[in-house]
């Protein structure tokens, strides 16, 4: 899924002076669309360089806050209130969503007249005659699922300062900023520093046991490792109650070293494992008894195989005997073929991260 911001420009109304008004408005508000797919709203403040204006409104007070709603005829009608309820700039969204190929067609044009008129009817005292809105409409655009575009609404040219209306559309609500909890407001905590892996190699004692694929990045407030033969190694900045973390490793720079019953490990990355760089202390969980799913099998399979090669080689032999054949035999014995298995063996690895520990090892283990 791709995203990019389009840009329609349109001459900016003058706001004489906002004061010390805040000029934020209470969160984004979404629109459902009759097609499906989703359209949010959210109007922010941004620093104004100079502009050309095409008309004058009055002075704002306090908070705007935004209204979204569907006509009858499908388009989606957006204003703008301050604190008082007095309307101070609206326009007009056409858009259809197109299910079949995850996009949408929109265009931009000035608030409907007859709209402009019901919403006059039902305002406050002190309203004015009109309704700011935009000069003219816009080209149609295409605009794919989870793209955004931005319009410049109002500009307050003394304080510098502009209103700009963000509008994202998808077809699926999780996507829409606000309603995704991974963008909501946190207490900052060190699972927020994400620990990266890209391009791995991992040496035991000084030789190279695995080398990872070009490309894929692995991030997360914990990131891991398995190595067969040796267990999984979880990878923390700090311990974790309830877990049995050790202190006994560090990062330097782009590179995880720890020591674990008397193997010296190095994990190394192709870019710093922490934005920062430098050299940290790291905490590790040790799981020995932990095998990836499936590797069972795996191990069945390759158990079978010298099973039956080691029958092969009774049948062979005890054949030889029979016959008296006093020529030495080519089969070698079990013993000797897994030997030579163990010499060419590469160690599996698997690499990951999480967010959570308890994604990685329930508690109750």
């Amino acid at each position: 899924m791709r995203s990019k911001t389009v840009a329609l420009v349109f001459g900016l109304l003058l706001l004489p002076a906002l004061g010390t008004a805040q000029t934020h408005t209470r969160g984004q508000v979404v629109v459902s669309l009759a097609e499906g797919g989703f359209v949010a709203f959210k109007s922010e403040t941004a620093w104004a360089s100079a502009t050309n204006t095409s008309a004058a409104v009055q002075e704002l007070r306090g908070e705007l806050r935004s209204q979204a709603f569907i006509g009858e005829d499908g388009i989606i009608h957006r204003v703008l209130v301050d604190a008082a309820g007095k309307y101070i700039f609206g326009y007009d969204l056409l858009i259809q969503a197109v299910p079949a190929s995850k996009t949408f067609n929109i265009a931009v044009k000035p608030l409907d007249l007859q709209i402009e008129n019901k919403l006059l009817i039902t305002s406050p005292d002190g309203q004015p005659a009109r309704i700011a809105t935009l000069p003219q409409s816009s080209e149609p655009q295409i605009l794919d699922d989870s793209d955004s575009f931005r319009l410049d609404l109002l500009v307050n040219q003394k304080a510098g300062v502009k209103i700009v209306d963000s509008v994202r559309v998808s077809f699926d609500r999780s996507n829409l900023g606000d309603d995704n909890p991974r963008t909501l407001p946190r207490d900052f905590t060190l699972d927020a520093v994400a620990l990266t892996i890209k391009d791995y190699r991992l040496l035991i004692d000084g030789n190279l046991v695995a080398a990872g694929k070009p490309g894929p990045n692995f991030a997360g407030a914990l990131i891991w490792c398995y190595v067969e033969g040796h267990g999984r190694f979880i990878f923390s900045l700090v311990p974790r109650e309830g877990y049995q973390f050790q202190k006994v490793g560090i990062i330097k720079e782009n590179r995880i070293e720890f020591t674990v019953k008397g193997n010296y490990y190095e994990w190394l990355s192709d870019s710093p494992i922490l934005p920062t760089g430098g050299t940290w202390n790291i905490w590790v969980l040790h799981d020995p008894k932990y095998v990836p799913f499936g590797s069972q099998e795996i191990v069945k399979r390759e158990k079978n195989k010298l099973d039956k090669l080691d029958d092969s080689i009774k049948a062979a032999q005890a054949k030889a005997a029979k016959i008296g054949d006093p020529a030495p035999t080519t089969f070698h014995n079990k013993t000797e073929e897994v030997q030579q298995v163990q010499a060419a063996k590469r160690f599996r690895v698997m690499v990951g991260a999480a967010d959570r520990i308890e994604n990685l090892w329930p508690r109750n283990q």
